[in-house]
């Protein structure tokens, strides 16, 4: 038996890893490339194995960079069967429907450019289409519940715990039999933070004897979850008394409706204004926010009392749910007291660029990041300070106050990554993945009583 690493090796996006036992191959993952250009060329690549002897893909939770290859999976072979839960089903169909919409729409904009400037060459081909997305749905015909064993195939087992992370998001325990040797692998997805709203709390691992684990926050802490929340509310506040607009660069799932439920609970205790008009500008979070509505399953305590007495924390007065381009448009001739989610999170792509465009340059404007902003992309580049940006080709100014708020995190931090791990007995051996290389380095350093490995890409291991 085997493991081997085709995605988020050393790298934060694509997680891809694929798992050899007893003459079955099993894929965790198969997730887009996300950040700079050549990591986006990563995507038409080879995946390091042939799709078409893969007989099981397992999907940890619908967020694009797990998710957003599977489309070319198929395409290029794919013909097992894609096991996850059923909310992670709904979410990536939406996720992976947008993702081959908005690579139709690259590709079109590339070639009509290429036309205008008289350049022959070969029309540029999106790296899926619509239909390939439509046809990656019909493979996913199975169905996992936390904390029930399925049986994949002789040799292999597999259990979902709930990773607390997005809507449906599951850590994976695979028990592995081969000539009569034993392993348990515990592989991580993206683990979720204690104590956040709408969701459950990661649930403890089981031990085990190898871990697959995230790094994304392995070298630091996030800040307190209640400092931030106030930071976000004195966020909005100051910009709505300078007379500007809140951009909030905003990943359609959970970051979406997670900000909606704080701007609601704020209303409701009377710290922000009434006269607020919030606009969830992205027909992707307007659909995964109705996915919430259907799963109840997945909620905390707090959040199913709150829809049980009808109190829907992501409807409230104020609240616009814009999916048409023109209503869109529209905002933009809004000169201040508007909050703006609009995606995308780390604003490679999306209505959040439009916005920026009409806001980035008003001092009185803030632009608010409640999310982490990989290297390579607009996000990061706004963060870190840059003067100009460029977006759509031109180049523009930033004027407006810029606030990054950490507390607001799908993702376990520092601490909470290494009591996860704590809690996973003493594994032989644990590989890190999803993280930079810097991030990587120091979590690997304060694990104790286990060996640490840090894949390269392709990069295999006897098990």
């Amino acid at each position: 038996m085997k493991i081997s690493f085709h995605g988020a090796a050393q790298n934060v996006t694509g997680s891809c890893h694929l798992v050899e036992c007893a003459g079955t191959r099993v894929l965790i993952d198969c997730g887009l490339y996300q950040g700079s250009r050549e990591l986006e060329e990563d995507n038409a690549n080879h995946f390091g194995f042939d799709p078409a002897e893969i007989d099981f893909l397992l999907l940890t939770h619908a967020h694009l960079d797990h998710c957003g290859r599977i489309p070319l999976l198929t395409n290029r072979g794919f013909r097992g069967q894609i096991i996850t839960t059923s909310a992670s089903r709904e979410l990536a169909r939406l996720v992976m429907l947008d993702s081959a919409g908005l690579q139709e729409e690259e590709a079109r904009y590339l070639n009509r450019r290429a036309q205008r400037r008289g350049k022959p060459a070969e029309p540029i081909a999106p790296l899926y289409t619509t239909l390939d997305a439509l046809n990656a749905v019909d493979f996913f015909d199975g169905v996992a519940l936390y904390n029930k064993t399925a049986r994949l195939a002789p040799g292999i087992e597999v259990t979902f715990i709930d990773a607390g992370h997005i809507l449906g998001s599951a850590c994976l325990v695979l028990d592995l039999t081969e000539d009569g040797r034993k392993r348990r692998l515990l592989f991580s997805g993206d683990l979720g933070m204690d104590e956040r709203p709408i969701l459950r709390d990661p649930e403890t691992p089981p031990e085990v004897d190898g871990v697959i684990m995230e790094t994304t926050y392995g070298n630091r802490r996030h800040k307190q979850l209640q400092p931030s929340v106030e930071e976000f509310y004195e966020a909005i506040n100051q910009t709505v008394r300078r007379g500007g607009n809140v951009v909030i660069p905003t990943f359609a799932l959970e970051r979406a409706q997670e900000v909606l439920f704080y701007i609601h609970s704020g209303r409701e205790r009377g710290i922000l204004p009434d006269s607020l008009q919030v606009f969830l500008d992205s027909p992707m979070a307007i659909s995964a926010t109705q996915i919430f509505r259907r799963h109840p399953e997945c909620y905390d305590e707090e959040t199913a009392a709150l829809f049980r007495t009808g109190n829907d924390p992501f409807e409230f007065p104020g609240v616009h749910f814009t999916r048409e381009s023109a209503e869109s448009m529209a905002i933009n001739r809004i000169s201040g007291g508007a909050v703006i989610l609009a995606g995308s999170g780390m604003c490679t792509g999306g209505r959040v660029r439009h916005h920026l465009k009409h806001n980035l340059g008003r001092p009185n404007s803030s632009i608010v990041f409640v999310g982490f902003a990989a290297q390579g992309t607009l996000a990061r580049t706004i963060v870190d300070g840059a003067e100009t940006v460029r977006i759509f080709g031109d180049e523009y100014q930033v004027r407006a106050k810029v606030h990054t708020i950490g507390g607001f995190s799908a993702h376990a931090g520092q601490s909470e990554l290494l009591e996860w791990h704590r809690k996973s007995g003493r594994p032989e051996i644990t590989f890190l993945v999803h993280g930079e290389k810097e991030s990587m380095e120091t979590f690997g350093s304060l694990l104790e009583n286990t060996q640490v490995a840090m894949p390269e890409p392709h990069q295999s291991f006897d098990l």
